[in-house]
């Protein structure tokens, strides 16, 4: 399917440049669920907004008997779509997924946009390791390969320990240093997160 020329960014980070012209997406960090020469899908994995899980579940009137997951907070997944719910989760076994609406991410994570994944988080069951969003993020065909030509973004291979085990507010410079510098070195403002 790879034709050489087409960079496959799926399972990646997407971390935005300082000076990103985008307010939606400065000092973003979108992990990409799907990249083809469709275009591109991916979670804002830094940006909580105002809701916890234990919100959420009341908004679809499931019990959340998960403490560890109540408090959590809902994610702004990016400008598509910001009604719809997007669970980001480890994948739960081989083969095929329990969910009814699932992508799985290859060599990566899977997302899933059915309630019945809510429902076995409910139950106690479901995945452990969750980060939930309202709405994603979207690229047309070649969207995003011309923002990245612009320098909008940095990309490097996703972790998913950034996602679910970095504090939110460290979360932009962890995946910056996955690259292997100092994320202050892109900034030209010194003393500037």
């Amino acid at each position: 399917m790879a034709t050489g020329s087409r960079i496959d960014l799926t399972n990646q980070f997407l971390i935005a440049m300082p000076g990103m012209a985008d307010d939606t997406f400065a000092g973003s960090v979108v992990y990409l669920c799907e990249h083809s020469e469709r275009g591109a899908l991916g979670l804002v994995i830094n940006k909580p907004i105002d809701i916890k899980l234990k919100n959420l579940f009341e908004k679809v009137e499931l019990p959340l008997d998960r403490q560890e997951l109540a408090e959590q907070p809902v994610f702004f997944g990016g400008p598509v779509q910001t009604e719809r719910g997007f669970v980001l989760h480890e994948r739960q076994s081989e083969g095929e997924s329990p969910y009814t609406s699932t992508m799985s991410v290859p060599g990566g994570l899977e997302m899933t946009t059915s309630k019945d994944v809510l429902e076995a988080m409910s139950n106690g069951a479901g995945p452990r390791r969750v980060l939930i969003t309202l709405g994603c993020s979207g690229w047309s065909a070649g969207q995003l390969e011309e923002e990245i030509g612009r320098n909008g973004w940095l990309t490097v291979g996703a972790d998913p320990a950034v996602i679910f085990e970095t504090p939110i507010e460290q979360r932009y410079q962890r995946a910056v240093s996955l690259l292997g510098f100092d994320p202050r070195m892109l900034s030209q403002e010194a003393g500037h997160a």
